[in-house]
């Protein structure tokens, strides 16, 4: 698709690939992309109106409820969507705990990367329940 993308929007190589056509093929070509561009033109008319419209019912819809006194609170049970504030979760607590090489105490969730002292640990044979806190 793409080549013949570069072949239709580059007037040297369009030229070079249809010099082969007779004219009479060529006004059959050219008809046949006049329509497909006009059926485009009808269609983004289409969906403008459409979205002018769309816009139009939204601005009357506003106003009539501002007229009225109502917000869009009053429309939804409970909170908006996406109003509400992630909370952070609380860190697990740690569930394996190793003294490192240079004598510090390493912990680990069990999730994540295993810390690299746990996997030399576990790498001379070592059970990991032998590290439970």
């Amino acid at each position: 698709m793409s080549d013949f993308l570069d072949i239709l929007t580059h007037g040297r190589r369009l030229k070079a690939a249809v010099k082969e056509l007779s004219i009479n093929e060529l006004e059959i070509v050219q008809r046949k992309l006049t329509k497909v561009i006009d059926d485009r033109r009808e269609e983004e008319a289409e969906l403008k109106q459409q979205e002018a419209e769309k816009q139009k019912k939204i601005q009357e819809l506003r106003k009539a409820m501002d007229d009225a006194g109502i917000g869009v609170n009053d429309l939804v049970d409970g909170p908006l969507p996406n109003t509400k504030k992630q909370r952070k979760r609380a860190p697990k607590p740690p569930k394996y705990a190793i003294i490192g090489a240079n004598g510090q105490r390493i912990t680990w969730t069990g999730q994540g990367r295993m810390p690299n002292a746990l996997k030399e640990a576990l790498a001379q044979g070592d059970k990991l329940e032998k590290y439970l806190i």
